[in-house]
């Protein structure tokens, strides 16, 4: 299988672009090799478009009408398959916030079944209710900050700001349960360690590894749902993420073999199918799988955006995407997911008594911090 994947919407680590807040990755899977089945035909409508690539943002919706039949007759013919991934960025800035602050590893105040099980869903949707648009760029403005003095004053004077709106949220134990694990990290600050100390981490929190994350997921399930291996996974270059994306790929290739759970009634991870082959960064007219997809993702973009497209474009799109596979990073995704499992059924058997007790020894502990401040 090869993969052929582009991204849109990119504002690096600005977050706060009111003209582009969400970040799309596009990818497009094929059985063979588009950059040399695609050849034939994309050297003939380069020819009549009268240009050296296809770039949907540069022909629009009038030149890319007349070869969009064509497009989508050879995306039938070859079994092409579009998936669309998403990250809603000023959304990323409050999740980050969360699995930071309110990680139970790190925040003595708040129990291990508040994070690792699906009851952190509720406690996030609790927490974001706090949050406004300059609290969450405040937010972000420490998660980014170098120097770990800096970020623990910042992230003291957000949470103090967060514990005046506590009163807002509707009942009594959520707002113990908020209270509590606010309090805690505006008194530990360094416990937390919300800044990233160093621009190689700033880039993995960024909202574009965030989304490659599922890139990589995306790819793992379709090899692993066809049985078939993966041979090549070809990313559009640009320089400031390749780097980073390579690195992810790299450690998500060395967890081959592995799996793992976060916690009961929350979602597996099997990375028995991750892609073996690293990434190849190549220029976006270097590559014709990469000219598919960049025209296939302006159009889902378009889509999402409820801006104008031909029939014809929007045949093209469904060609490709009607088997494919959406997934987002985003309030509204996760709500989703935690209506999902709301409607699990009840385990058969309760747990273990010996894991029980620890539940119950975390808990107590818990509620002794949350006193003692």
């Amino acid at each position: 299988m090869y993969f052929y994947v582009d991204e849109s919407g990119n504002t690096g680590l600005e977050l706060f672009d009111p003209n582009q807040p969400t970040l799309y990755y596009g990818v497009l899977r094929s059985h063979r090799d588009l950059d040399v089945v695609a050849a034939p035909l994309l050297t003939e409508l380069r020819r009549e478009l009268g240009v050296e690539r296809i770039h949907a943002n540069e022909l629009g919706v009038g030149r890319l009408t007349p070869i969009a039949d064509r497009l989508a007759r050879f995306s039938r013919k070859h079994d092409l398959q579009f998936s669309l991934l998403k990250v809603a960025k000023p959304d990323h800035a409050v999740i980050t916030f969360f699995d930071q602050v309110f990680d139970s590893g790190l925040n003595k105040a708040v129990s291990w079944h508040h994070y690792f099980t699906p009851l952190r869903y509720p406690l996030l949707f609790k927490v974001a209710h706090l949050f406004d648009e300059g609290l969450a760029k405040d937010a972000w403005k420490a998660r980014r900050e170098l120097n770990s003095a800096r970020a623990a004053e910042m992230l003291v004077k957000l949470c103090k700001k967060l514990l005046t709106r506590v009163d807002e949220l509707p009942d009594a134990r959520s707002r113990e349960l908020v209270s509590g694990a606010l309090k805690w990290a505006a008194a530990n600050p360094f416990e937390i360690s919300y800044g990233v100390g160093n621009h190689d981490t700033a880039l993995q929190i960024s909202p574009n590894l965030i989304g490659f994350q599922q890139v990589l997921q995306t790819i793992a399930l379709q090899s692993s749902r066809r049985k078939r291996k993966v041979y090549r996974i070809t990313v559009d270059r640009q320089n400031e993420f390749n780097g980073a994306q390579g690195e992810l790929a790299s450690w998500y290739e060395k967890l081959r073999g592995h799996k793992a759970d976060m916690g009961p009634g929350m979602p597996s991870f099997d990375y028995s199918w991750m892609p073996k082959v690293p990434p190849t960064f190549t220029p976006g007219d270097a590559s014709g799988g990469l000219e598919i997809v960049d025209v296939t993702l302006w159009i889902a973009k378009r889509l999402q955006e409820d801006k104008p497209l031909s029939p014809e474009l929007e045949n093209l799109f469904w060609t490709q995407a009607r088997l494919g596979w959406t997934d987002q990073v985003s309030l509204a995704g996760i709500d989703e997911r935690w209506r999902h499992l709301v409607n699990l059924p009840e385990p058969e058997k309760p747990l273990p008594a010996e894991l029980q007790a620890h539940f119950d020894r975390l808990e107590r502990e818990r509620q002794s911090v949350v006193a003692a401040l």
